[in-house]
């Protein structure tokens, strides 16, 4: 039996108590928290404040990029890569911490947009394998992992371009289970209720998917999905959850996948 979590962003304690549980455990990306855009906390308010942090997250939320970066720039101004190292040292202790709730599990891990894939890597404790990129058998299922965003105009370190998702794709070839951090690009599985957006979902995932038809896709990123579930050809796709709002998560066992929650 695994667990399957995504869009940790900080929830420190409840993925304590996930380990816990002493099952196998499979992230599936965004493990730091970059802004919560529910409050405005995180490594953003920690080094420019929290009604900074919250004006960005609402242009960031509405697709306003435009505008995100030039509430950036009357901000830091001339520092912008002072403050950026801040911030990147403020998610640098956050992976610290992360690393400490995960002692003594064990799983696979693959980044989400808003992570730094080497810092995640250097801080992953003995019994975690971050396995973006590679295939891995377990229990007679063969699972492919491809972490990563969607490109968007930010061009951050987790982003992954749909030419870098194809080779990445291509190069797993035929799986039972793909496990990403994105959505197919289906409306359904990329809308998000909450914010009234569309994310970009992935063509490249959703072509992997209708031509080697995994019987499983688990993923994330969408914190509050117009559908968590979907079939897709002969793919039934999953939404991990938002687990750092709601401590959600997926077990798999066997051939049935069921939800369960942290509390």
């Amino acid at each position: 039996m695994m667990i399957f979590v995504s869009d940790v962003h900080g929830a420190i304690e409840p993925l304590r108590r996930l380990v816990d549980r002493d099952e196998q455990i499979i992230i599936l990306g965004d493990l730091a928290n970059l802004t919560d855009y529910r409050n405005g906390e995180g490594a953003v308010a920690e080094v420019l404040g929290l009604e900074f942090a919250r004006a960005s997250a609402e242009a960031r939320a509405a697709g306003d990029f435009a505008g995100m970066r030039a509430l950036w720039m009357e901000r830091v101004g001339e520092k912008a890569k002072e403050f950026s190292a801040e911030i990147g040292r403020a998610i640098e202790r956050q992976y610290d911490d992360v690393a400490v709730a995960l002692s003594g599990g064990n799983g696979l891990v693959i980044h989400g947009n808003v992570d730094r894939p080497r810092r995640l890597r250097e801080t992953l404790p003995d019994g975690f394998r971050y396995v973006h990129g590679e295939t891995v058998d377990i229990d007679g299922l063969r699972f492919g992992f491809v972490g990563g965003g969607v490109e968007t105009p930010l061009k951050i370190e987790g982003e992954v371009s749909d030419e870098e998702m194809t080779s990445l794709l291509d190069g797993l070839g035929s799986v039972d289970v793909l496990c990403t951090h994105v959505p197919p690009a289906v409306r359904s599985m990329r809308r998000d209720v909450i914010t009234g957006r569309d994310e970009r979902g992935s063509g490249p995932i959703r072509d992997y998917l209708l031509e080697y038809q995994p019987r499983f896709h688990l993923f994330g990123d969408v914190h509050q999905p117009q559908a968590t579930t979907w079939r897709l050809g002969a793919t039934r796709c999953f939404n991990a959850g938002y687990f750092r709002a709601a401590g959600r998560f997926l077990r798999l066992e066997s051939t049935m996948v069921h939800v369960g929650r942290i509390r």
